[in-house]
């Protein structure tokens, strides 16, 4: 992380003629181990926070401007504060530029301009929550850069308000939730109703998390994304005109026992998005006592039948996707594999026995650029500490 830093700071020099007094932020990606499409059904999740991050170096430039420097992209943006709407280009600006916004609408945040270098080791498009790292890590820059500190719950939601309503994806708080409040050995099973979360023990000496990447970049669209959302809210509306003896705001609200009641008033397409939310989210429920307990197979078939469900109910996966868990299911020492993220693309997550992991790893690569020609990325990953601010500026 040291020699890290130098190049990042090395960089700002370069950019902004100094590193003295200059502040650095961390936020992690983030690995969701079950619990796709949840969150903004006001559902469950159980995510980890893992290594991979987004590191930003900041110091207030004395202006009313943000002067945003990209070391993965070598690309560089400018926002003036007073600006009224979102920059065109570069596109990744609006992440910190929306977060620049929010901090100004809802906490009322005289904020300064800044100097910033952004640098992240996280794959963009992967599935590994590369915008929500930025998000966060940027809040934290900005906030220090003023000397605030807000509460983490309201960091959350602001960041994720930031990229609803300024990048233009309207992702629930998964993501931003597990970068702030991710822990090392533990995963976080988040009520993203209540914004409220409890810390599951994740020993990973007897098994382990692998993420492969499929190096696919299709990532899930505003339509599609849209699409989804609109499905789920038609299959609210129905479910409350259907089910009268309680109030159904979300799909968070139905149970599986309550789905043979629905599916001859339902359009099949409605049912099947129902039916992946409303089984996602006894799934988590599950997934999160058996980890707790270390009932690696029991959390193994939940994670099988969450992919299944992605792939068949929500119709979010690819072929790559279903080729990479299909893999991942023949090999010795796997307990489960399902794809991670909004999907069309990015990672899988596997659970695989701790013997069988450097074998898994190896083979999974080997046959998947076999079949597609395509060379994976393969690692183990572990939970991690949630974001900081590693120094404030001076």
């Amino acid at each position: 992380m040291i020699d890290r830093q130098n190049a990042i700071l090395l960089k700002f020099k370069e950019l902004y003629g100094t590193s003295e007094g200059v502040g650095v932020t961390r936020a992690p990606g983030r690995v969701n181990i079950i619990g796709g499409h949840t969150d903004y059904n006001e559902g469950f999740v159980l995510p980890i926070a893992i290594a991979r991050d987004t590191v930003v170096a900041f110091k207030p430039n004395g202006s009313q401007e943000l002067n945003v420097h990209s070391m993965a992209l070598e690309e560089s943006g400018t926002f003036p504060l007073d600006a009224p709407e979102m920059p065109a280009e570069p596109q990744w600006l609006r992440y910190v530029a929306g977060v620049a916004r929010v901090l100004q609408d809802e906490a009322s945040l005289d904020l300064g301009g800044v100097d910033m270098v952004v640098h992240t080791t996280l794959p963009v498009g992967g599935g590994l929550s590369s915008s929500a790292a930025l998000e966060v890590s940027s809040a934290l820059a900005l906030t220090s850069a003023v000397r605030v500190e807000l509460d983490r719950h309201e960091l959350a939601r602001m960041c994720m308000t930031a990229e609803n309503k300024h990048a233009g994806m309207r992702c629930g708080v998964m993501d931003q939730y597990a970068a702030l409040f991710g822990e090392a050995g533990s995963a976080v099973r988040l009520d993203c109703r209540s914004m409220q979360h409890e810390l599951i023990p994740c020993s990973t000496d007897a098994a382990k998390f692998v993420v492969c990447d499929t190096g696919v970049r299709r990532e899930l669209g505003t339509s599609e994304y849209d699409e989804r959302r609109n499905e789920c809210e038609r299959g609210v509306a129905e479910a409350a005109r259907i089910l009268t003896a309680q109030p159904i705001e979300a799909l968070r609200d139905l149970v599986p026992g309550e789905l043979s009641a629905l599916q001859p008033e339902l359009d099949a397409v409605i049912f099947k998005r129902v039916r992946h939310v409303v089984t996602e989210n006894a799934r988590v429920l599950d997934a999160a006592k058996n980890m707790r307990q270390q009932n690696y197979v029991a959390l193994g078939v939940l994670m099988d039948a969450s992919h299944e469900s992605l792939r068949d109910d929500y119709e979010v996966s690819c072929e790559e996707l279903d080729t990479m868990v299909e893999i991942a299911w023949s090999q010795r020492g796997v307990y489960g594999s399902r794809m991670t993220g909004g999907g069309f693309g990015g990672c899988t997550i596997s659970l695989v026995d701790a013997e069988h992991v450097d074998s898994f790893c190896k083979n999974v690569a080997v046959a998947y650029e076999a079949r597609t020609g395509i060379p994976p990325h393969v690692y183990v990953c572990a939970p991690e500490n949630g974001a900081r601010v590693i120094r404030p500026a001076s």
